[in-house]
C-alpha cells in the first residue's frame, strides 16, 4: 500500500469508534499495569536509596512519568519487531498488530510519539543522566531481537528494566556508586527470575515459533534455577543493606520479598500456565516490599525519629 494511502487510512480512523484508540492503549500495555509497577517500585526505591532520605518531589514525578512512557515505548517496539511471531503464540496472537487492529506505520508513529514524550521528560535531567538514558533506550530496543539469537533475552530485559535505577542514582548523586551498581545487579537477577516465570507460560508456543528464552534453556530445572536466582538476588540486597548501613526496615522489606518468592515456588508446583503467570504477576508485591523497605528505612523512619 502506498504511503499516501496509508496516511489516508490513518486519518479516516481518527473518527473510528473508541475501540480503535483502546488498541493503542493495549499496544502500550497501559491496560495492564503489572509491567509498569514492576519497573516503578525499584526505580522509586533507587531514588530514596541514592538520596539517603526523601528525594525532590520533582524527581519523583519525572521518574514516575518517565517509567510509564519508556515501558510503553518498550512494549510498542517489542510488538513491532515481534509482529510476525506474535501471531504464532496463543497468548499474543490477539495483540493489536498481529490481529490487524493497528497497522505497522501507525505503530511506528505511536512509538515516535512516546519517545518524544520521554525525551521531553529526560531533558529536565542532567546531561549525564540523559546520556545514560540514551544507552538504556538502545538496550530496550535490542531486547526483542535477542529472542532470535540467544536463550538469554531475559538478561537483556533485566538490564533494560533496571536502567532506571542507574539513572536515578546518577541524577541524585552525580555518579553511579558501587552501591548503585550492586542494587542494579540485584534487580537484574530478580528480573531474570520473574521473567522466566513469564516465559514458561509461552514455552511450548515459543519452541514451535523458534523463539528462545531462559524457560527453554532451563528446561525441567526451571523452578530450581529460578529459586537459585531469587536466592542470589536476596543475598545481593542483603549485602547492599550491609554496605549502606541500612537498618531494620530495609531488611524487613527484603524478608517480605523473600516470602513472596517462597509463595511463588509453592504456587508453581505443577508448572501450569495459569500458576506461572500468577507467580510472575506476584512480583509486583516483591518489588513493592523492597520499595517500602527503602522508603521507611532511608526516609520516613529517620524523618519521624528526627521529628520526635
Amino acid at each position: 500500500m502506498p504511503l499516501e494511502t496509508r496516511l489516508d487510512v490513518i486519518l479516516l480512523q481518527l473518527t473510528a469508534p473508541s475501540n480503535y484508540w483502546f488498541a493503542f492503549l493495549r499496544l502500550a500495555r497501559l491496560d495492564r499495569p503489572v509491567g509498569t509497577l514492576l519497573l516503578l517500585w525499584p526505580t522509586l526505591a533507587s531514588l530514596f536509596l541514592a538520596a539517603e532520605g526523601i528525594p525532590e518531589l520533582r524527581l519523583l514525578a519525572i521518574f514516575a512519568l518517565g517509567t510509564v512512557l519508556m515501558r510503553s515505548a518498550g512494549c510498542v517496539i517489542n510488538d513491532i519487531l515481534d509482529r510476525n511471531h506474535d501471531g504464532l503464540v496463543e497468548r499474543t496472537r490477539s495483540r493489536p498488530l498481529p490481529a490487524g487492529e493497528i497497522q505497522l506505520l501507525e505503530a511506528l508513529l505511536f512509538f515516535g510519539l512516546l519517545l518524544v514524550g520521554a525525551l521531553f521528560i529526560a531533558l529536565m535531567l542532567s546531561w549525564n543522566t540523559l546520556l545514560l538514558a540514551a544507552a538504556g533506550l538502545t538496550v530496550a530496543c535490542v531486547y526483542p531481537l535477542m529472542k532470535r539469537y540467544t536463550y538469554l533475552p531475559q538478561v537483556v530485559l533485566g538490564a533494560a528494566f533496571s536502567w532506571g535505577l542507574l539513572m536515578a542514582w546518577m541524577e541524585v548523586t552525580g555518579a553511579v556508586s558501587p552501591e548503585g551498581w550492586l542494587f542494579f545487579t540485584g534487580s537484574l537477577i530478580w528480573i531474570v527470575a520473574y521473567d522466566t516465570w513469564y516465559a514458561m507460560v509461552d514455552r511450548d508456543d515459543d519452541i514451535r515459533a523458534g523463539i528462545r528464552s531462559t524457560a527453554i534453556l532451563f528446561g525441567e530445572l526451571d523452578r530450581d534455577v529460578i529459586a537459585a536466582l531469587q536466592l542470589l538476588a536476596v543475598g545481593i540486597f542483603v549485602l547492599f543493606g550491609w554496605q549502606t548501613d541500612s537498618g531494620f526496615f530495609w531488611y524487613l522489606g527484603v524478608a517480605a520479598m523473600t516470602a513472596t518468592f517462597i509463595y511463588q515456588r509453592q504456587l508453581t508446583k505443577r508448572r501450569d500456565k495459569v500458576s506461572c503467570f500468577k507467580a510472575f504477576a506476584n512480583n509486583v508485591w516483591s518489588g513493592f516490599a523492597v520499595f517500602i523497605g527503602a522508603l521507611f528505612d532511608h526516609a520516613l523512619w529517620p524523618w519521624m525519629s528526627n521529628g520526635v
